[in-house]
């Protein structure tokens, strides 16, 4: 499908899709104001099903859907509702629950802001690494438990940052970014990534290794792959059984890449320790020992973008928005080819 000519003064029909709740959060006043000049746009219309009257009626003009976290998908019936659209301009990661085949065969343009989105979990990821080099959760459990002076420095004789190996699954973009913020420490970095070009590990400050040497070399595994058939428990029980004692596990790419059953028969045992934002299931039942275990840092899914962080997502947005106004390629452009292996 051609872009439309370039024209500062285009104000093409644009429809927010996404959780009902979500946008107050996500665009704040500069935004809005920003959306609403680029684009014929009612704030007030925020869609999360496009099977009611108001959503078809929307989308029988719509030229450019933004979307965020609860779009629901394209289907070939909703886009047959929708003659008109052109562009899906997604403020956040993946969009794999939205974006569908039918969507590349009518040639619609994608954007997303997965780069954005990408940043708070990179930080998210990088400071739990440091603070499980210096032993953090182990010694917080050891002096609540004292309460009182101790020779912290003989106690603390194996702990530290210096020369750790921490090992990287997935030369994502969060990957990569977690790379990128780890290269100033002194650190050793192993890479494992089946779609890695040859010599790229090294450009980015890593050594290339297969999965079970990266297992069994780290003392912090790392995990930022995607979910796909072909990654489901992609860390099974021989892969942490491979794993150091005395290492620790970060997840916060998808619950399903670790076999959750191993990997609490682990943790229970103190062996390892897990930093982990993602389980299978998303929500891990109120029996679960991992809600309890010293060991074990557990949150809701937060690493990636959230409070004031929504809003580098909103302004992601509408600068692509602003590039598809002005005749502009995507800064962020999603393929069909990285859609079929995306999370």
């Amino acid at each position: 499908m051609p872009r439309p000519p370039a024209d500062e003064h285009r104000r093409p029909r644009a429809l927010l899709a996404m959780h009902g709740h979500l946008a107050a959060r996500l665009f704040d006043e500069a935004a809005l104001r920003r959306l609403t000049t680029l684009a014929e746009l009612d704030p007030d219309l925020v869609v999360d099903d496009f099977t009611t009257p108001a959503a078809e009626r929307a989308l029988r003009d719509t030229e450019v859907i933004v979307s965020c976290w609860g779009c629901p998908p394209l289907t070939p019936a909703v886009l047959g509702r929708a003659p008109r659209l052109r562009a899906v301009v997604h403020a956040a990661g993946s969009v794999k629950q939205h974006i569908t085949g039918a969507c590349w065969r009518r040639g619609i343009l994608v954007s997303s802001a997965a780069w954005a989105n990408a940043l708070p979990v990179a930080e998210y990821t990088v400071a739990f690494v440091l603070l499980s080099g210096k032993e953090v959760l182990r010694v917080r459990e050891d002096y609540r438990a004292r309460r009182a002076a101790h020779d912290w420095v003989a106690a603390c004789s194996g702990a530290g940052n210096y020369r750790r190996t921490v090992g990287i699954v997935g030369a994502s973009r969060i990957g990569r970014r977690v790379l990128e913020l780890l290269r100033p420490h002194d650190l050793d970095l192993l890479l494992h990534d089946p779609y890695l070009p040859p010599g790229e590990a090294e450009r980015l400050g890593a050594t290339a290794v297969e999965l079970d040497e990266l297992c069994a070399r780290s003392d912090v595994v790392t995990v930022h792959a995607p979910e796909l058939p072909s990654t489901r428990h992609l860390l099974n029980r021989e892969r942490l059984a491979l794993m150091r004692t005395g290492a620790t596990l970060i997840n916060t790419s998808r619950g399903s890449l670790i076999d959750q059953r191993a990997l609490t028969e682990e943790l229970v045992t103190g062996r390892l320790s897990a930093v982990l934002d993602v389980t299978e299931p998303e929500v891990l039942p109120p029996d679960s020992p991992l809600y309890d275990l010293p060991n074990v840092v557990l949150t809701p899914h937060i690493a990636g973008s959230l409070g004031n962080e929504l809003h580098r997502l909103a302004a992601a947005a509408a600068d692509e928005l602003e590039r598809y106004v002005t005749g502009r390629p995507f800064a962020h452009p999603v393929t069909e080819e990285e859609w079929e292996r995306s999370a």
